[in-house]
């Protein structure tokens, strides 16, 4: 069960069937590293892509990645996908192109009977909805609470801003609104937000739309080129001074609530609970973090 770290989990590396290499987690440092059997594999290679995944995903948990899948959708090339990778265990399943809760209780009973099949624990296969169209958006808080298998939601860029008929920038403000609501969404339903991939070669543009994301409360995003990953994790971990920050909130907020007060001053913010809490907040992911690489580091 990945319930207890799904909110540490920073990179969600995409890797295309034809691609895929065992050492992709390991080279990248992605936090999930995702057999992509849909866009990025042709029809002709998936064949070759499904036999292939069960050693891709052990050696990628091997490596300490959580292994994930994209299948198709299920009314397409989606049943064979999910037929083969379920032999691998694979911790988390992906659908794209979801268009409503339904989607999702179609993939929740796929999926359960393809575990009984294959001698798994029932249940313990997670699953992602990826949000791809402006019907969807509206609906992503009701596919997150589709079933209890759901742990976070994807929202896409490419397939978002086609629909939405807008072009592509590296900017990202044709996609500004959908970010924001599609964050919410998954907030009120209680699962993790993953940010859309940033699909340029540019370090100094991913790091501007990981601050966006950042911004917004988001701690995960896609990716599609391994390289990214050690960008993209950083961005979603405490650095020295915001821990720093936080430790000063919250000493400063736990002092004059000792002296009666209900409130503290920290340089010119008057620091009230909502913000005690998320510095709390802040130590706790910075610490849980740490331990996570510690404990990567010794395995």
């Amino acid at each position: 069960m990945i319930e207890s770290t799904v909110s540490l989990l920073r990179s969600w590396l995409f890797v295309g069937g034809p691609n895929a290499r065992e050492g992709s987690a390991r080279e990248s440092g992605a936090d999930v590293v995702i057999l992509e059997l849909e866009d990025f594999t042709p029809p002709e290679a998936r064949p070759a892509a499904r036999v292939a995944a069960p050693a891709l995903l052990a050696a990628w948990r091997a490596a300490g990645a959580i292994s994930a899948v994209r299948v198709n959708p299920l009314s397409g090339d989606g049943a064979d996908d999910l037929a083969a990778v379920m032999a691998g265990a694979p911790e988390i399943v992906m659908l794209p192109k979801v268009r409503g809760p339904g989607d999702i209780e179609e993939l929740a009973a796929a999926v359960t009977a393809h575990e009984r099949r294959h001698g798994l624990v029932e249940g313990s296969t997670r699953l992602v909805p990826n949000i791809e169209s402006a019907a969807a958006l509206f609906e992503t808080r009701a596919i997150a609470a589709a079933d209890p298998r759901v742990v976070a939601c994807l929202l896409a860029s490419e397939d978002m801003t086609a629909d939405l008929g807008a072009p592509r920038t590296k900017e990202g403000g044709e996609i500004a609104f959908a970010r924001a609501y599609f964050h919410a969404a998954c907030v009120a339903a209680g699962v993790l937000s993953i940010d859309y991939p940033y699909t340029y070669a540019d370090e100094a543009g991913l790091r501007a739309s990981c601050a966006g994301a950042k911004a917004l409360g988001m701690s995960a995003k896609s990716l599609v080129a391994p390289a990214h990953a050690a960008v993209v994790n950083a961005a979603f971990t405490p650095t020295d001074a915001e821990v720093a920050m936080a430790t000063r909130i919250v000493a400063a907020f736990d002092a004059a609530r000792r002296q009666g007060l209900d409130r503290a001053h920290v340089d010119d913010h008057l620091v009230e609970v909502p913000t005690w809490r998320n510095a709390e907040a802040v130590l706790q992911r910075a610490s849980a973090l740490k331990e996570r690489a510690a404990t990567a580091r010794t395995s």
